[in-house]
């Protein structure tokens, strides 16, 4: 039987906690929540999460003074931390990762399916991958299907079916994509 990932969800917005709690939970977390810092800190030195969401505003302790505590002690500081916050700000960022943050994720422009694979991302799960389906005839394509294969179509050379594209992330954070076409029939790729 597959061990669940304990989160700790904090944030001091129940209805913000509770949405991510119920999201995480659908994908097989075991969610602690707590309403800010000084909460977090003591169910993460009790709980041992394998993981820290944290807003960053929260009354009695905000969310960075609960990472520099996290720090302090050996149980807690290698527990991996992602930053949701709902401004973005360049000194939060900044200070984010100067305490070693793995990931900064501002709340209304990331959704929660992102949210998800971003934190996969820090167990080494690979991301999503999304299947596209080509117009061979369209903008540049024909000028890529020379480029890719000297041939003025995205066609397999080895079964002739026409190519698909597969994307998958390579950085949530900056949204890079890594590319291949693949061919839906025989499986042949070309990166």
């Amino acid at each position: 039987m597959e061990t669940l990932k304990r989160i700790l969800i904090i944030d001091d917005d129940i209805e913000l906690r509770e949405m991510y709690a119920e999201i995480f939970q659908n994908k097989n977390f075991e969610v602690l929540q707590a309403v800010d810092g000084l909460a977090g800190l003591e169910i993460a030195t009790s709980q041992l999460p394998d993981v820290i969401f944290t807003g960053i505003d929260m009354p009695r302790m905000d969310g960075f003074t609960m990472i520099e505590e996290l720090q302090k002690n050996t149980a807690t500081a290698a527990i991996p931390v992602v930053i949701s916050s709902h401004m973005g700000r360049e000194e939060d960022k900044g200070r984010a990762a100067s305490l070693g943050v793995k990931d900064f994720i501002i709340r209304g422009i990331t959704r929660p399916v992102e949210v998800i694979a971003r934190i996969n991302v820090i167990f080494g799960e690979a991301m999503a991958e999304y299947k596209l389906e080509v117009d061979p005839e369209a903008l540049d394509a024909p000028r890529l299907a020379k480029d890719l294969n000297g041939k003025n179509s995205l066609r397999c050379l080895y079964c002739d079916a026409e190519f698909g594209l597969n994307l998958q992330f390579t950085s949530p954070q900056d949204r890079s994509l890594k590319a291949k076409f693949s061919c839906p029939r025989c499986g042949h790729e070309v990166q």
